[in-house]
């Protein structure tokens, strides 16, 4: 009960609270829009390129974690599609309800959630998953949806691979990302004044972001499409966490901090990137929307059971 109490609740609460003020319009759509681009365009990426910037990469950089916990996210990708198709739903619906099983909340729930159970030393694996998160994951949805839309079209295959080269360019998480990257590995040391500045603007990124998500939400309603939405919720909430805490324990005999972060991380809820894929795409929006809704609700009893397993 003190895992629920200590460490889940006060980061629902911080969502729970962006919800009810925008319900109570104390903030309006617009505020939580531009909230939300604060968190998501500047303050997020600040904190990768921060984060990354001082990660030791030969230590957090283990095979072995990223095995255990990509293949738990391909295999909720994979499942996901097979799911929709058999539920008859048309292949570009199939490709973005298997992104939202595939895509977790790997920074906005992810990393208060490990930080508050084993504190902030415990990150690194965390950051060692994320820094190659969102640029696989969205090469692979990207990828995956162009060739489906591409088999109907007949586009050449220099176009879709310019396509999704361009589409994860640009996203803002991955620039933050290669920023840290390139802090890293270039050696160069950066002014103490600037990584203060970081600092400052990174400590906005997780307040602001569950703030925001908690606006957000209250825009989704969780109608029709139930064994579509229930099949996500089960792939992401269920599935990658078990079968990465399978292969961390079974097969590649993950140390204590690393099991604990990527199966934490395969725990969470779908991110609100699943939706913004399958809205950017106009397919399967409502499953995503209200799978990343329930999933979020239904994580703090699946989060509260994975904290009294792991060691």
């Amino acid at each position: 009960m003190s895992a629920l109490l200590d460490v889940i609740l006060p980061v629902f609460l911080v969502i729970g609270a962006g919800w009810l003020a925008a319900h109570r319009q104390i903030i309006s759509a617009e505020g939580v829009d531009s909230l939300m681009r604060f968190a998501q365009s500047i303050a997020v990426p600040v904190l990768l390129a921060q984060s990354i910037g001082k990660l030791n990469l030969g230590a957090s950089y283990d095979p072995a974690l990223f095995i255990s916990f990509y293949a738990g996210a391909f295999s909720g990708f994979g499942l996901g599609f097979l799911g929709a198709r058999l539920l008859g739903r048309p292949a570009t619906d199939a490709v973005a309800i298997g992104f939202a099983a595939m895509f977790s909340n790997s920074l906005l729930l992810g990393v208060p959630i490990t930080e508050r159970a084993y504190g902030a030393e415990a990150l690194s694996a965390n950051f060692a998953i994320i820094s190659i998160h969102s640029p696989l994951l969205y090469a692979v949805g990207i990828l995956v949806m162009e060739l489906t839309i591409s088999h109907g079209r007949g586009l050449p295959a220099h176009r879709v691979a310019r396509q999704v080269l361009r589409a994860i360019a640009t996203q803002p998480m991955v620039l933050g990302i290669a920023a840290g990257l390139t802090i890293n590995l270039s050696g160069l040391p950066l002014p103490g004044f600037l990584w203060d500045a970081m600092k400052i603007i990174s400590g906005a990124a997780i307040p602001c972001a569950l703030f925001g998500l908690g606006g957000v939400l209250l825009r989704y309603r969780p109608e029709g499409d139930g064994r579509a939405i229930a099949l996500v919720v089960a792939l992401s909430l269920v599935l990658h966490p078990l079968v990465t805490w399978t292969l961390g324990t079974q097969v590649f005999a993950l140390t204590t901090d690393q099991l604990r972060s990527a199966v934490l991380t395969g725990a969470m809820a779908p991110g609100v990137n699943a939706y913004l894929f399958a809205h950017s795409y106009g397919v399967a929006k409502r499953v995503a929307a209200s799978a990343v809704l329930l999933a979020t609700l239904s994580s703090i009893a699946t989060i509260w059971l994975w904290l009294q397993i792991l060691p």
